[in-house]
């Protein structure tokens, strides 16, 4: 680009590791300049970001812990994740100025994105740019490699899912229905299993923070036991799922977000299940699937087109706003997959 010019550049860093829930007092907002030329001969792009993604594997890289799949943020350095950009110099052949891509870039308004790898272009133009962070991103594609090939679903099952009007348990829910199971699921409030049942198509619902005994809450729901369970939450809630699995059952471990606040997590009394029941609890990443991600792509634009999947987002607007929507992830303040927006340029 030639005559870059310097602009202001607003961030948010990361302060320090955790051991506890996420606060905002754990990112700061700073403003740096950033220029706006990729360097010659990097391979690079540099973008404006539209759009941000908060998700709840974050709180794993707030840890200081390099055991896991992915390294933890660092302290003074600017927070990373999934996002929907607009290209504005590029060094690379694949990607051309005013290309909007989705991958993963910085919590702020500009970013130099050397590692291009994962960047994909945004190639559907009839389907929201945030969508491309819920619905046909990271967590559509999440529940629909975690629900197809880790539950393997017959039709006719009985299907709990936990978080259910989360970014993932929202989209687990509706892929059920379509494929013929009979679907329950379990959110924090009254508002939440409102729309769980009247908006989402979910067949049941409940708020979990209603129920003193969350094994006799199954059992309500699920007279005959569970097939399958997509779990998201952990804690007493799997607890009482495991009491409640049919003979053959499945557990998808998507997400243990009762947990990600906690230095001391809680243990698991029922894990006997698994024998005399014969149950199979997978964890999964979503990247072990990356070779389903067209087939994913494909059908999951064509179901929303169809009128047969339904997203509900909760958007924050401006890059201020990020730190208080993503803490509140933990605490359920969001309805359905929470987004922050930078700009609608």
């Amino acid at each position: 680009m030639e005559g870059a010019k310097t602009v202001r550049n607003k961030q948010v860093l990361f302060r320090s590791f955790l051991t506890g829930a996420p606060t905002e007092e754990n990112m700061q907002l700073r403003t740096a300049e950033a220029e706006l030329r990729v360097p010659a001969g990097s391979g690079g792009v540099m973008v404006k970001n539209l759009f941000l993604s908060c998700d709840p594997y974050m709180r794993g890289r707030m840890r200081e812990y390099y055991g896991s799949y992915i390294h933890p943020f660092q302290p003074g350095k600017v927070i990373e994740g999934f996002g929907v950009s607009k290209v504005i110099d590029s060094d690379n052949p694949n990607f051309n100025v005013d290309d909007i891509v989705y991958g993963i870039t910085g919590w702020e308004e500009y970013s130099l994105i050397l590692k291009v790898e994962g960047l994909r272009k945004i190639e559907i133009s009839d389907i929201p740019l945030s969508y491309y962070l819920g619905l046909l991103g990271m967590p559509g594609f999440t529940a629909y490699a975690g629900f197809y090939e880790v539950c393997s679903p017959k039709k006719g099952e009985l299907v709990f899912v936990s978080a259910a009007s989360g970014a993932v348990g929202q989209l687990v829910g509706q892929l059920a229905k379509l494929n013929g199971c009979f679907v329950v699921g379990s959110a924090g409030s009254n508002l939440k299993v409102d729309i769980l049942k009247n908006k989402l198509g979910f067949d049941e619902a409940f708020n979990y923070k209603d129920e003193p005994d969350l094994d006799l809450a199954l059992k309500r729901y699920f007279p005959s036991g569970i097939d399958i369970y997509f779990e998201n939450v952990g804690g007493r809630m799997l607890d009482a799922a495991l009491l409640n699995m049919r003979p053959h059952g499945r557990i998808a471990v998507c997400g243990l977000v009762s947990q990600h606040g906690v230095s001391d997590p809680e243990g698991i009394r029922n894990l006997t299940c698994l024998i005399f029941k014969r149950i199979r609890m997978e964890g999964f990443l979503q990247s072990d699937y990356l070779h389903l991600f067209p087939q994913f792509l494909s059908k999951m634009a064509e179901y929303y087109r169809q009128g047969k999947i339904v997203y509900i987002e909760d958007i924050a607007e401006g890059l201020e706003n990020a730190p208080k929507a993503f803490v509140g992830l933990f605490s359920g303040r969001n309805t359905g997959k929470q987004v922050v927006c930078i700009s609608r340029d």
